[in-house]
């Protein structure tokens, strides 16, 4: 097949087809077509190297649907996140998005606001475009999720384990060993009359933190006052935290510290003791480490979660090293806004 003259050539600026890439590299469609799914051994060096330049010159880029048909994959990973409003959530999607997009991936993000049904529909949804992975960030059980685990698309957990029980790919921190940290620091400044406000229980790692800041408290001689542990089915997280606090201070309870399972309860708990205008509110500490806090809550101490490593972890579980890969992220206490005691004099 003869090149088309300069004068018929498509310009890079309004793309072009395959027929166009064709017509450039002097080839058949045929030999673009193997050429662009990396089946080159029927065309010479020279050819695969003319039919690539036209490729790049018209900014061609195959119709990912009709490619992902024929390589039963495609370009897309799906993150399907529990809530978008959660900062955490909202970090942790933006740094999967950077890494995916540098390995040529492309990512579709829904969010599924913890609602199995809407979960449901979004795996639906993706299995039909053929996604080539399904990142659950923050997954619920549900019936559609326990049928994927039988398929061959691979399923990666981030932030909570796998709900419906078989161990899968994870990637998040050790919660358990998060609230022992945090039970561990409270201790060690003398904030042992303390309260604990938690999500609901459905979530491993609000179950894992919560045990792990029990344990500590225990551990040191402090337990926990079950008067003092508090899960408000109030809706989102700002106002379980906000309905726990007006519940503590209704209550007459003074505790010197409060343990949030996330900052955004803390946020709210905050919200209850302003209101009331306490002279002295009790400190406070959450988990997550929100970008916001040091505008917004400077004094908010907070385990920290190392969101720009989620990508790359991400990528990593795709890649298929391991089905079952477990990659178990470090996290870090953040003291913000407190002043130790002064050493007494000996």
């Amino acid at each position: 097949m003869a090149k088309v003259s300069a004068r018929e050539e498509i310009s890079p600026a309004e793309g072009g087809s395959i027929n166009d890439v064709a017509r450039r590299a002097g080839v058949s469609i045929a030999t673009v077509s193997r050429v662009i799914n990396g089946v080159t051994r029927k065309a010479s060096p020279a050819t695969v190297a003319r039919v690539r330049e036209a490729i790049e010159a018209l900014d061609y880029r195959p119709t990912s649907a009709g490619r992902a048909l024929r390589q039963k994959t495609s370009r897309l990973v799906a993150v399907l996140a529990a809530n978008l409003a959660n900062p955490a959530m909202a970090a942790i999607s933006a740094s999967a998005e950077a890494a995916l997009r540098e390995q040529g991936l492309v990512m579709v993000l829904c969010d599924t606001h913890d609602r199995p049904a809407l979960q449901d529909e979004y795996l639906r949804e993706m299995l039909a475009q053929q996604a080539r992975a399904i990142v659950l960030l923050a997954a619920v059980d549900s019936p559609m999720l326990r049928k994927v685990q039988t398929l061959k698309t691979p399923l990666i957990f981030v932030s909570r384990r796998n709900p419906t029980g078989p161990e899968g790919a994870f990637i998040g921190i050790d919660n358990r060993g998060a609230g022992e940290d945090v039970a561990r620091w409270a201790i060690e400044r003398g904030l042992r009359n303390a309260a604990l406000i938690h999500a609901p229980s459905f979530s491993s790692a609000t179950r894992d933190r919560v045990a792990g800041v029990l344990a500590g408290f225990a551990a040191a001689g402090s337990p926990l006052l079950r008067s003092m542990v508090l899960a408000p089915e109030a809706g989102d997280h700002l106002m379980i935290g906000f309905e726990a606090a007006r519940r503590l201070l209704a209550s007459g309870a003074r505790p010197d510290l409060v343990v949030c399972t996330s900052d955004l309860i803390a946020f709210g708990a905050a919200r209850a003791w302003r209101e009331a205008a306490v002279a002295a509110p009790p400190r406070m500490i959450g988990f997550d480490d929100s970008p916001m806090n040091r505008w917004l809550a400077p004094e908010l101490s907070s385990i920290r979660i190392p969101y720009e490593a989620f990508g790359d972890a991400i990528v990593e579980a795709i890649s298929g090293a391991s089905e079952n890969v477990r990659t178990i992220l470090p996290h870090e206490l953040v003291e913000r806004g407190f002043t130790p005691e002064p050493n007494p004099p000996r």
